[in-house]
């Protein structure tokens, strides 16, 4: 394996450890070598701290050491003020002698001038190595910046029969206790859970991640008519929660309800109000209403479901997917399918 693609898969692997706590940042992971050999490591830890190349470059006990040596990170360093100081220029200020990358940062703020800053000060730079990986990575940042939305994941456990839930709407346990431990993970990395009334009425779920240790998301659910009561665990302040409605516009108990103009579409306007609160990513967790509304417009980056092989011979169907499955894996008696949206662009002005 060429040495640069060995250590930014390195670089890729530190990064992932980001993973659930630096949104709306990207994942980033950064290696220092010299000499054929590592001397620095460190990954973006947490939103609003410091870059990954910064805690690389720390963690080098003789900084005598960073003349001349080649720093991997899988982005563009950065070139301006956020809220930490420029990456590109604690490289320059330390005389790295290359910098290579993965990705070039889509966001408007760098976009190539990290790379070019770097540049005019004589360092050489290398761009691509291991680019696809890097942006399947990131897959999540790439989109929100480029499409103006956040990446969005339908999901949903379905019977061997094909359905969601039973007539009286009840849709507990058709996945096995594994595979529901499995989405409380993907919870921890995803900003927003979103579901629908339906299954905020007769679930009445909590939608934290009480079965694996991390932050809780967001939780958002559509209740038109406010008709979720008082006691329901949505309601119940334990954690950040957006209510999307028909009547009122307010804050209480940790809950923020966001009117929303009949006239509008609802998926629409919540596409929208999560690009403006910069939330990278939405898992969606509905039932079938909900699910069908993002598939009829396209409007979904990945779907997974859990195929039970249970059986309920009667019920609610589940969304019928044309897609051809990303992947497919057990998970215990549970089948997990992964689609992928071919589709890169999504316009709202096209579906209103």
């Amino acid at each position: 394996m060429d040495s640069d693609e060995r250590y930014m898969r390195r670089a890729l692997e530190l990064a992932m450890l980001g993973s659930g706590h630096v949104s709306s940042n990207p994942m980033v992971g950064c290696v220092v070598v010299k000499d054929g050999h590592i001397i620095g490591e460190g990954y973006h830890e947490k939103f609003g701290q410091p870059h990954a190349e910064v805690h690389a470059i720390q963690s080098v006990p003789d900084k005598s050491l960073l003349e001349g040596s080649t720093l991997y990170v899988n982005l563009e360093p950065c070139s301006h003020y956020g809220k930490t100081p420029p990456c590109s220029h604690l490289i320059v200020d330390y005389k790295i002698a290359r910098v290579v990358f993965a990705n070039i940062d889509p966001n408007p703020l760098v976009a190539g001038a990290g790379f070019e800053y770097l540049m005019s000060n004589g360092i050489e730079v290398i761009q691509g190595v291991l680019e696809e990986e890097g942006r399947e990575l990131n897959r999540r940042f790439f989109t929100y910046i480029e499409n103006k939305r956040p990446y969005i994941i339908l999901k949903w456990a379905e019977t061997a029969d094909g359905f969601i839930a039973k007539e009286n709407f009840d849709s507990k346990w058709i996945s096995n206790e594994l595979s529901r431990k499995l989405v409380h993970k993907w919870r921890t990395e995803e900003d927003v859970v979103l579901i629908g009334t339906n299954t905020a009425l007769y679930d009445n779920p909590r939608l934290n991640v009480r079965d694996w240790t991390g932050r809780n998301p967001v939780r958002a659910f559509i209740d038109k008519q406010l008709q979720v009561p008082v006691g329901a665990h949505l309601l119940d302040g334990s954690q950040e929660t957006i209510c999307y409605n028909y009547h009122e516009q307010d804050v209480r108990n940790l809950v923020e309800y966001v009117k929303v103009d009949p006239l509008d579409d609802m998926i629409d306007v919540i596409a929208e109000d999560m690009y403006v609160r910069k939330h990278l990513s939405i898992l969606v967790e509905g039932g079938t209403q909900l699910l069908k509304s993002f598939l009829k417009k396209g409007l979904w980056d990945e779907i997974r479901i859990f195929r039970s092989p249970n059986e309920f011979g009667a019920g609610i169907e589940s969304p019928i997917v044309r897609a051809k499955a990303f992947s497919q894996e057990m998970i215990l008696d549970d089948t997990l399918i992964v689609y992928r949206n071919k589709i890169k662009e999504y316009d709202a002005s096209l579906h209103t």
